[in-house]
């Protein structure tokens, strides 16, 4: 069994930020694990400007913030990144199983740092009724395909729910030419930032219907059409309101969910970014989910400093 001072599991910008705010602070043996090809996290898919006005004053796009760290990390000899490495097991007792190409490793740590981010409501959690066709996406799928596959999904949209990637990826597939009929929010407010209501949605003339939602979806091989009706303040169905959209595609962008699974496996609780297990702590989206990506670094930079103090306070 191999023992490091330090593991942190995600490459993120959650992950990164806790790495080198733990080397900053003292810690010079640590272990980063990212299951994808590199590091970066949903950055590298996020391609629009916004990024980085808060920790840097400046206005980056995704990968070029990301960029930032990477280079971090790649300057600092201490901190040694596992790529395509999926850990698959976490304990009470600060051990790490993690798969790797071409072999099964597990690693004992002074500390742990989960910074495994966070993943999209489904379909199955809003309940719409109707068939299960072609063409239906999380948006950061939707995102995925486009901006790194160079795939577009279709070319007649509906977006379920008025979340930030909902809203980016309206105006995302507006610029590929592709017609955004709608966007559906049950709520009477959108649940994104206003700017990106602004430079998304109102920019591009796209359609925003608040206190609705999507009733049923058609469709035998692709989306054919949705089924919309107006909803009242406790989001009751208002007899009378229900019209049609034609479609090939819906995005569902309805919210997103930590993903502390390996967490609740070790049978550890979170309370702040420390957990009811002392030298196990969480931070980013895993911990919360945030608006901005400037704000899990610093609250990452944060649980990177109490990693450490944690780590001395054991030798």
């Amino acid at each position: 069994m191999i023992k490091r001072d330090l593991v942190i599991v995600g490459g993120g910008p959650a992950g990164m930020a806790a790495a080198v705010s733990a080397y900053e602070n003292g810690v010079k043996d640590i272990l980063l694990i990212e299951r994808d090809q590199y590091l970066g996290g949903i950055l590298n898919q996020c391609i629009h400007t916004g990024f980085g006005i808060n920790y840097f004053k400046e206005i980056l796009t995704g990968p070029e913030y990301a960029d930032r760290f990477i280079k971090k990390i790649k300057d600092i000899q201490d901190i040694e990144v596992s790529l395509k490495s999926l850990v698959v097991k976490l304990t009470n007792d600060k051990t790490v199983t993690f798969l790797k190409p071409g072999r099964l490793e597990t690693v004992k740590a002074k500390a742990v740092i989960m910074a495994t981010g966070c993943r999209e409501k489904t379909r199955e959690m809003i309940h719409i009724q109707g068939t299960r066709p072609a063409g239906i996406f999380s948006a950061g799928l939707a995102q995925k395909l486009i901006n790194i596959e160079g795939l577009l999904p279709g070319k007649e949209v509906v977006i379920i729910g008025s979340g930030d990637i909902g809203l980016i990826m309206a105006r995302r597939f507006a610029l590929e030419g592709a017609k955004v009929k709608a966007i559906i929010e049950i709520q009477k407010e959108t649940r994104g930032l206003l700017r990106n209501v602004v430079q998304c949605v109102e920019d591009f003339d796209i359609p925003f219907y608040f206190n609705h939602k999507i009733s049923r979806i058609y469709g035998k091989d692709r989306v054919e059409k949705v089924s919309v009706m107006k909803v009242d303040d406790n989001f009751n169905e208002i007899p009378g309101s229900l019209f049609e959209i034609k479609c090939d595609t819906i995005l569902i962008s309805v919210g997103l969910i930590s993903e502390n699974e390996l967490i609740e496996m070790a049978g550890v609780k979170i309370e702040e970014n420390k957990t009811s297990v002392p030298g196990i702590f969480v931070c980013g989206n895993s911990f919360k989910i945030y608006d901005m990506v400037d704000s899990v670094t610093e609250d990452s930079i944060l649980t990177g400093k109490l990693a450490a103090e944690y780590i001395m306070s054991c030798k």
